[in-house]
């Protein structure tokens, strides 16, 4: 399997989802080749819950990356799960080009796409 999905795969029992039940867990790579992963962490207050693609994006840029090339999330949902409008629109932060792998464990199914066709207008600093 590709390395992003083996990094993401490997703290998805980490992730923390009582109210949903979707479990997801995501790796983000950087031109450099480094991995830094993430998990899904959810609230009783909902809007203080967190995207696994954004703690794995945060989670890179405290260790000083800005330079981003792949990103994987996984799920245990029967269908691959896209990033959320908020995390499409923090990853265009830092990388337009970005490639993203969606895969389900439970399906096998992998979905690929660009953020740009996932987020075609973002907000941008201009």
């Amino acid at each position: 399997m590709d390395e992003l999905i083996d990094a993401a795969l490997s703290v998805l029992k980490h992730s923390y989802a009582p109210y949903s039940n979707i479990h997801v867990a995501a790796a983000i790579k950087t031109r450099s080749g480094k991995v830094y992963v993430g998990v899904n962490i959810e609230n009783s207050s909902y809007g203080l819950t967190i995207c696994a693609e954004r703690v794995a994006l945060f989670n890179a840029i405290t260790y000083g990356e800005r330079d981003f090339v792949e990103l994987a999330i996984v799920t245990d949902h029967e269908k691959p799960i896209p990033p959320c409008g908020a995390c499409r629109q923090v990853l265009a932060e830092f990388s337009r080009d970005l490639r993203i792998l969606m895969y389900s464990i439970k399906s096998k199914k992998l979905i690929e796409a660009t953020l740009s066709e996932l987020l075609p207008q973002p907000f941008k600093l201009e």
